[in-house]
């Protein structure tokens, strides 16, 4: 019988990771299963580009299936709904149609070893209205949508407009969460909006877009160096963003934001963007450990505490160093660095040598405000301290880590094309998708 290596979640790292066990172990003696809701893959990072409608998912996804065929691995595609640990068992959840009818009814999938890898999801800690009203950008399907309704509002007010040249007409965009996400979102949308008037909206442009973006804590990116983040501010309100730090939101309505002091923020989208957690159904899932987030709590060698064969990686766990006092924060970096860290364990379980120790390398952070500008932080703990960068070498290095997941995702061959086919695309294909 072969040895079953099971990996649930095709996001950054776990693509990543199938790729590697795939290549190297074959599929003579191994059998390297992918489990996946989604029949593509998208860099998560890239989502608030598909939103905006600058970025045509289109061109830039992996599908889950010639990607398998490819690299030696199988795919199936279903959710995880529970995980027996006796029976060595994950248990994928029906998957139905757009009508409701089943496709394929609950099953089991045998495994060896467990690599768990689901991501994560937006938190709305409970505020009333927010899951009803609002929208969320933690899938590909959610940011279609988003850019659905965005398109709409704005042809709306465009049609508005020509009817009357004297209405006080605009599409208005609440952003709740002052990280990477909500800030990137907010820069790309006036990015898209000075480019409708060249796509049949002619009396449409960015004057007719009204973005807020709202912080709970006392500034935006608190990830980042504070002359950074104030520098940001500056530039999204250059922009014409309206950015509200200390205010807390307490109800999502139809029509708009409800803030502790009393203000009622209008929007006719409103996008949360304000935290993540992981996904419910790891919440104390076959009795391993979890945080109050969901995230599963991981040794320094990946492994759950609680079961040497299952590990964790990315968003859904939960890493604290062993010199540190905190976990390794929810970013595409640590999980890219953790699929190489738990490919290795992986082989060495298989060839029983000793594990080796997850060493988190902070590489900085960087926040793109679409073509206007780019900051961030660079090297992070590799020379002891933070070199701040702005301008066109943070949008240089902020561009090559896209290249270096495309690389991470199809090796060094493909990888590079697609970097070519990408600079290609950039000159001939249209600047928004609106389809």
């Amino acid at each position: 019988m072969k040895t079953q290596i099971v990996v649930v979640g095709g996001g950054a790292g776990g693509l990543e990771l199938v790729r590697r066990l795939g290549a190297k172990l074959g599929r003579d003696a191994f059998d390297v299963i992918l489990i996946e809701r989604g029949q593509t893959h998208i860099w998560k990072p890239l989502l608030h580009e598909v939103a905006a409608g600058s970025l045509d998912a289109n061109l830039d996804e992996v599908g889950y299936r010639s990607h398998g065929h490819r690299w030696r691995y199988r795919f199936f595609l279903g959710s995880l709904e529970a995980i027996d640990r006796e029976a060595r068992q994950v248990v994928v959840a029906p998957i139905l149609d757009e009508d409701g009818i089943e496709i394929i009814g609950r099953h089991s999938i045998r495994y060896d070893y467990l690599i768990l890898c689901i991501g994560a999801v937006s938190n709305d800690f409970g505020t009333p209205g927010v899951r009803e009203h609002c929208l969320f950008l933690d899938s590909r399907e959610q940011a279609d949508r988003f850019r659905q309704k965005l398109l709409n509002h704005c042809l709306r007010v465009s049609r508005t407009m020509s009817v009357d040249p004297g209405a006080n007409a605009s599409v208005d965009v609440t952003i709740v969460g002052g990280g990477a996400t909500g800030v990137e979102l907010a820069a790309e949308l006036f990015n898209s909006a000075s480019a409708l008037k060249h796509y049949g909206l002619e009396v449409f442009d960015e004057s007719r877009l009204r973005v807020t973006l709202v912080e709970a804590g006392p500034r935006i990116l608190p990830a980042l160096p504070e002359d950074l983040a104030e520098a940001a501010h500056k530039e999204l309100e250059a922009l014409g963003v309206r950015v509200l730090v200390n205010t807390a939101i307490v109800e999502a309505t139809a029509t708009g934001i409800a803030t502790r002091t009393g203000e009622i923020i209008p929007a006719d989208l409103k996008v949360w963007a304000a935290g993540v957690r992981a996904p419910e159904v790891l919440h104390d899932i076959s009795g391993l450990e979890t945080t109050r987030n969901n995230q599963l709590v991981v040794r320094l060698t990946l492994q759950t505490t609680r079961d040497d064969r299952i590990l964790a990686i990315g968003d859904c766990c939960s890493f604290t160093p062993h010199d540190a006092d905190r976990p390794v924060p929810p970013r595409a970096q640590a999980a890219h660095q953790m699929a190489r860290t738990a490919y290795r364990n992986i082989l060495a379980l298989i060839g029983e040598r000793p594990l080796e120790t997850f060493v988190y390398r902070d590489h900085g952070s960087l926040v793109s405000l679409s073509r206007y500008s780019t900051v961030g932080s660079l090297m992070g703990n590799l020379v002891g301290g933070r070199l701040a960068v702005e301008g066109r070498i943070a949008r240089m290095v902020y561009l090559s880590l896209y290249r270096i997941h495309l690389i991470g995702v199809h090796g060094w061959l493909k990888g590079l094309a697609l970097i070519l086919v990408g600079h290609v695309n950039r000159v001939v294909r249209p600047k928004l998708k609106f389809h």
